[in-house]
């Protein structure tokens, strides 16, 4: 070997060397095309929730204050418009929901991230797009923090409210305080205070899986009071009038959209292209929230008809301890998850503010922050203790944005120099889905604010 070496000429390279370094460059080249990016390979391992565990997830996000608002959402469309319209309404946030972590997911792949939440997509998305769009990244970011920000805000009122009707009501019954609403709203800061002031999410775990098992038996108290001696068919309405559909709109939305848990959910999976597909994690959960949404709603209107409420627990007897009961174990699953709904808009007006306070005061500056939020929530309840009348609003504003109308941008803005389909369906669909959203979200509000002033 070394007397190769010897006789080699200088500044040539040997014959294998050059013939190996031509087989590195070929394979390094055909690298990215052998062994593309798998964004599920590179997460980091505390992302090992399994395809079951973010089915449970999700139907746990999903089955949340909104189920026992659909009687609420019937009584604006009609038992027949209402079963028609919650499917139709089911439809469109399942293929919302896939349409945005499909675009994720191949944004992930473009871009080798391993995983990307919902305002990060819809950033990158117009970053990565059309160039006459990409300045207008920093706002779609901000659209969609702000919308879930709201979101869970107006989430927190209805919380609210529901905590101190039920509590107002068992007081009546059996001679406590014959207080207003707005007082025992009031009163929720005794315990929302020092709760709100939990900041570590694992702290919370404990109030969260407590309130899993107590929702759970009460709502399985609240249908079996629909189901007891429901009416007959035909004394209920079957459709209502045009007026009453934007709120039947509004309400589904607010029961029904969980847009804001799906990317949390799918960016925990360890296998998520089983998220979408069929069946999927996405469709098995949706038709079972649907499913649901249906019974609870039909059968809530058809049992207490045009005196139902916001939220159908209230609506049970007076004068029987069962129903007592599921109005007092309501009241305390949203006390224990009033912290963690508290938890998503603090956190998204802290990353504001945190780069502008010094280290020192962080620690009061966040206490700061949790207390006024707090009391703006229990402020406005107290304003207003007209638990529909928020649903209505939050639905018609937000989630129209946050769910509807953002994933049809974001789909539409990534497919733009691609694939839009065959004659540009995608690009209609998107276009349709975008004009639902405006008219249910300018509709929604009109007839909300009307509401709200009507009851001042």
């Amino acid at each position: 070997m070394e007397k190769q070496e010897k006789h080699q000429t200088p500044g040539v390279r040997p014959v294998m060397d050059t013939y190996s370094s031509k087989i590195e460059l070929a394979y390094n080249g055909s690298r990215e095309d052998l062994d593309p990016y798998v964004p599920a390979a590179h997460r980091p391992l505390e992302s090992n929730t399994s395809s079951f565990g973010a089915l449970a997830h999700l139907l746990k996000a999903s089955l949340g204050s909104g189920v026992l608002a659909m009687p609420l959402a019937f009584k604006n469309a009609g038992l027949l418009v209402g079963v028609i319209g919650t499917m139709a309404i089911g439809f469109v946030c399942a293929h919302v929901i896939h349409v945005l972590v499909k675009t994720s997911q191949a944004l992930c792949v473009e871009i080798k991230r391993p995983c990307l939440g919902y305002a990060e997509t819809c950033d990158l998305v117009f970053q990565t797009g059309p160039k006459p769009i990409r300045k207008y990244a920093p706002f779609a970011r901000e659209l969609a923090d702000w919308a879930l920000a709201v979101t869970h805000l107006g989430a927190c009122c209805v919380y609210i409210v529901v905590i101190a009707e039920s509590f107002k009501q068992v007081s009546d019954e059996y001679g406590g305080p014959k207080w207003s609403v707005s007082t025992f709203c009031a009163l929720t800061l005794v315990v929302l205070i020092p709760l709100t002031q939990i900041t570590k999410l694992k702290y919370l775990v404990p109030f969260s899986a407590l309130a899993n098992f107590v929702w759970l038996t009460s709502i399985c108290i609240s249908i079996y009071y629909c189901l007891r001696s429901p009416p007959p068919l035909s004394e209920r309405n079957l459709a209502t009038s045009v007026s009453g559909l934007p709120n039947f709109i509004s309400t589904s939305l607010f029961a029904m959209e969980g847009i804001g848990v799906v990317m949390p959910v799918e960016n925990e999976m360890t296998k998520p292209q089983q998220f979408l597909g069929c069946p999927g994690v996405l469709n098995i959960a949706m038709t079972a929230v649907v499913a649901l949404y249906t019974f609870v709603g039909f059968s809530g209107y058809l049992n207490f008809g045009e005196e139902v409420r916001g939220s159908l627990t209230l609506n049970l007897p007076q004068d029987e301890i069962l129903a007592q009961v599921a109005k007092i174990l309501v009241a305390c699953v949203m006390l224990l998850s009033y912290a963690l709904i508290f938890y998503v808009p603090v956190d998204v007006v802290w990353r504001r503010l945190q780069e502008k306070i010094p280290a020192r005061s962080h620690r009061w500056s966040i206490a700061g922050l949790r207390l006024g939020g707090t009391l703006l929530t229990v402020g406005l309840a107290c304003a207003i203790p007209r638990l529909e009348l928020f649903m209505e609003l939050v639905g018609a504003v937000c989630l129209s944005v946050m769910g509807l109308s953002l994933p049809a941008i974001v789909e539409t803005v990534f497919r733009w120099d691609k694939d839009m389909g065959t004659c540009n369906w995608i690009l209609w669909k998107n276009c349709l889905i975008l004009l639902f959203s405006m008219v249910a979200m300018v509709s929604g509000v009109t007839f909300s604010i009307k509401s709200m002033i009507d009851n001042l």
